[in-house]
């Protein structure tokens, strides 16, 4: 295997990298201060999008660094996930930077979803303007009131009805539900079939929000931030009534259509945590060294060249053990490479988040603050050790696998 970049992979990453410094980071501290300010609370009905970032996406777009991640040739970059990889690094260094190329979720795995398996109407209604950038969507997978990291244990329903499907249940964490851009979610619920197996009793449905029987509740904040525009909420589904043609692929596959999803969205996910490590290390260094305290620089103090070591080494073996994923997706599919991508998802962020808070300690209260990166990333690490499932799911999946190679099968093994 190699993870040399291929010629493609150089071409879009300095153009990408390009495109960051000299339009994305003069004015991203800027930008966020006023979201900020224009949506200082939890009433998503009242949130609004800055100009700034159809402004930008036009400029993305106009340059061709549009829909990097998709693999496909004429809707997108005709990228690989391995050649993709680097490029989403480097878009984590930022917040802003993967929706203006619109290589946001959960929109990208959205797409993703209707590119694969979505019908030819689907892709007209939905999938265009999701390409085009003039909508944003939501994934309703995650319930109050059970551990939803097990689909089995789903609570939602999507029953069929004649030609119709109809929908009940209650989600919550449905990020991009704030969004006053969002116009689809993706509601994943149990479809009751006595003959289906336990991995052919799930549908996923496309859900106009504005449906009769849709409500968002409320907003739920992350360690106190809303995320606005975007945010995370809790939506109720009463008796929503949808064509058959609503559902993807056809009632029961779920499951199935929800491994595709996942396997390339968490390649995406570990790379900007591995780009997010990168910036959070460069700010370390450079307050590192820019400050003394007792006569020394502040690297120099407490063990904190160790960190530093210890930090670049972990990084590195991310990003290494992430490659290896997206080459082994690439190759022989998802779900031949379920141990390596349950190994990244659990790696990935952890090594975000400890290089974020050896950051955030040399930086002291600025750390803490708005007016460095560091609390929104650390926010994002410890969000996505729960996103997509727990690392504790993750684990046992790796543990599953590799009692199997010896034999020990079985759930109860």
């Amino acid at each position: 295997m190699d993870f040399t970049p291929s010629p493609r992979t150089e071409q879009y990453l300095d153009a990408v990298r390009r495109f960051m410094t000299q339009h994305i980071d003069p004015v991203e501290p800027r930008f966020w201060a006023e979201v900020r300010a224009a949506n200082p609370d939890g009433d998503w009905r009242k949130w609004t999008i800055h100009p700034l970032v159809e402004e930008l996406k036009a400029r993305a777009r106009s340059e061709g660094l549009w829909n990097l991640f998709l693999p496909d040739s004429e809707l997108g970059a005709g990228l690989s996930t391995l050649e993709y990889a680097p490029v989403a690094e480097q878009m984590g260094r930022s917040f802003l930077a993967p929706e203006v190329f619109n290589c946001a979720a959960p929109d990208t795995g959205n797409m993703e979803v209707l590119w694969r398996y979505g019908s030819a109407e689907q892709r007209e209604r939905w999938l265009a303007p999701l390409l085009a950038g003039e909508i944003r969507s939501v994934f309703c997978m995650t319930e109050p009131d059970t551990a939803s990291s097990d689909a089995t244990n789903l609570r939602a329903t999507a029953v069929v009805d004649g030609d119709e499907i109809v929908l009940n249940g209650t989600k919550w964490w449905s990020s991009g539900i704030g969004d006053p851009r969002a116009r689809v979610a993706i509601f994943m619920a149990r479809t009751p079939d006595e003959a289906a197996d336990r991995h052919h009793l799930h549908s996923m449905v496309l859900v106009p929000l504005d449906a009769p029987g849709v409500e968002i509740r409320r907003m739920l904040p992350v360690f106190g931030s809303y995320d606005a525009p975007h945010g995370h909420g809790e939506v109720s589904f009463t008796d929503v009534r949808l064509p058959l043609s609503a559902v993807v692929g056809a009632p029961g596959m779920g499951f199935e259509i929800a491994q595709g999803r996942l396997g390339p969205g968490r390649i995406h996910h570990c790379m900007r945590c591995i780009g997010a490590a990168e910036r959070a290390l460069e700010l370390m260094v450079d307050r590192g060294m820019s400050r003394t305290a007792f006569g020394k620089p502040l690297m120099s103090l407490g063990g904190n060249r160790e960190r530093l070591a210890d930090a670049r080494i972990a990084i590195d073996q991310a990003r290494l053990l992430t490659l290896y994923a997206a080459w082994k997706l690439d190759a022989v599919g998802a779900m031949a490479a379920m141990t390596e991508i349950s190994a990244i998802k659990v790696a990935a962020p952890n090594v975000l988040q400890r290089v974020v808070d050896d950051a955030m300690q040399i930086h002291g209260g600025a750390g803490m603050s708005d007016d460095t990166p560091l609390a929104g990333f650390f926010a994002q690490a410890r969000s996505l050790r729960l996103a997509d499932g727990p690392d504790e799911v993750h684990k046992g999946v790796i543990a599953r696998i590799e009692l199997a190679k010896r034999g020990f099968g079985g759930r109860r093994s």
